[in-house]
């Protein structure tokens, strides 16, 4: 299986469609999936922005389209009804196949999602390509009982979407990077599941991102990795 993690960098606005839409027309013919960060349609720190800058479902039909080529997963920050939604879309085969509503929205510190956000309240795996898929974004994932979840589910992959800021830089590296990776690695081993990792990179009103996306295999052993703080996209062949 041919995977693109696609570590991108946002902007604050509602062009970042026509960005993805390049990205993926480049990959098409040449990856089975392609994966963007969490609100890789719109930046992260939209605020009262949502109001403006928010998508309709039926807005995003073009990935309807191009999912005949390639399977397509990303963030984004949705509009429904009068609530918004942080949500992951996957679209396979030329059809809307499945979304997650992030269920966890951090309201601490740097973060005030739950201010802007509407949470949802469930987790959920599908079937696609016949492998059973679980999607997350971010701060569900630092949960126990996410994990616990995550395990009754039983995925064959686990997709996370992730716009995490850079903090905690020590003379070893990034706090932050390792305990993702002590995250993502341990649950990829408990779950007997392959997880696909996707970072965003990039600066908004003074939060970094950090990137490094990667690829766990059911081992809990990271496989591929993008570097830190740069726009990348690669492709990778991962086991079945």
């Amino acid at each position: 299986m041919r995977v693109t993690l696609a570590q991108t960098l946002p902007k604050l606005n509602r062009s970042n469609l026509n960005d993805v839409v390049a990205i993926i027309n480049a990959q098409k013919h040449s990856s089975d999936l392609i994966i963007f960060p969490e609100l890789a349609l719109s930046g992260y720190l939209l605020q009262d922005k949502l109001f403006e800058d928010a998508w309709l479902l039926e807005e995003l039909k073009v990935f309807e389209d191009l999912s005949r080529d390639i399977d397509i997963v990303i963030g984004v920050a949705l509009k429904d009804g009068e609530v918004f939604r942080n949500v992951g879309l996957y679209y396979a085969n030329g059809k809307f196949i499945s979304q997650h509503i992030k269920v966890h929205l951090p309201n601490y510190g740097m973060f005030e999602e739950a201010r802007y956000f509407e949470g949802g309240n469930k987790f959920e795996a599908f079937t696609v390509n016949n492998k059973t898929t679980a999607m997350l974004v971010c701060e569900d994932l630092w949960h126990k009982s996410v994990h616990t979840e995550l395990k009754r589910l039983s995925p064959d992959v686990i997709i996370v979407l992730v716009a995490s800021p850079a903090r905690g830089f020590t003379d070893s590296g990034l706090e932050i990077q390792e305990k993702w990776y002590n995250i993502i690695t341990k649950v990829a081993k408990e779950c007997n599941a392959q997880l696909l990792f996707v970072n965003r990179v990039g600066f908004e009103d003074g939060l970094g991102f950090w990137g490094g996306s990667c690829i766990v295999n059911t081992r809990g052993e990271i496989t591929h990795k993008l570097p830190l703080f740069k726009k990348d996209i690669q492709t990778f062949i991962i086991e079945e």
